[in-house]
């Protein structure tokens, strides 16, 4: 899929080569999960790259207030596993399509990231790929709220992003957060977000 409007650098190629090339962390183990299971408590999400104006941007769904869990926040697309799935990229190529009308078709999956345990239990395997733009989107009422696109360019600005310990449930964790204009990414999408720029080349980024 083309994405000549972003010049003809290979920071695409780069990460595609360094997200498969790389050993992925399982945080499963940590959990006391097995590889195959609790599925109820495994998720995959998507990271969804394109080019825009020339730049590469990153897409996050705002979910709505109606959904079971983290209501209202800013995430990747994603849910949790599902028996029918081959596997958690399955899974997360499958929740995008019902969330947002991404077709599976459509996403060039670039690798995998280690996996993230959320500070309600979950395990998300993330799952980073390219996606043309524009696209016609069909958001799920029940489930997104609004599409946010933004920048990845504008993720490596001084003070965007900050750091801070939470409680949740007696478990204290590290919380990453984002600010972004009007928008604030935070908790295990941040975590994954920030995953990423460490891995990537950020001097290809533009």
């Amino acid at each position: 899929m083309s994405q000549s409007s972003c010049g003809a650098d290979d920071l695409i190629q780069r990460i595609k080569e360094i997200l498969t090339t790389r050993e992925i962390k399982r945080a499963s183990a940590a959990a006391g999960f097995t590889d195959q299971g609790p599925p109820s408590a495994r998720a995959g999400v998507l990271l969804p790259l394109f080019c825009k104006d020339g730049s590469y941007h990153c897409l996050f769904t705002r979910r709505t207030d109606r959904v079971r869990h983290h209501k209202g926040e800013i995430s990747f697309p994603g849910g949790i596993y599902d028996t029918s799935d081959e596997d958690l990229s399955a899974t997360a190529l499958r929740e995008a399509h019902e969330e947002i009308g991404l077709k599976p078709q459509d996403v060039d999956l670039l690798g995998a990231l280690d996996e993230v345990i959320t500070m309600t239990g979950f395990v998300v395997s993330p799952f980073v790929g390219l996606m043309p733009y524009p696209y016609s989107f069909i958001l799920s009422p029940e489930e997104i709220e609004e599409i946010i696109i933004l920048p990845l360019a504008g993720f490596l600005k001084e003070g965007v992003l900050s750091e801070e310990d939470w409680t949740y449930q007696e478990k204290t964790a590290k919380v990453y957060t984002y600010h972004c204009g009007r928008h604030v990414i935070w908790g295990a999408t941040a975590k994954i977000l920030r995953q990423f720029l460490e891995l990537i080349p950020v001097g290809g980024i533009r």
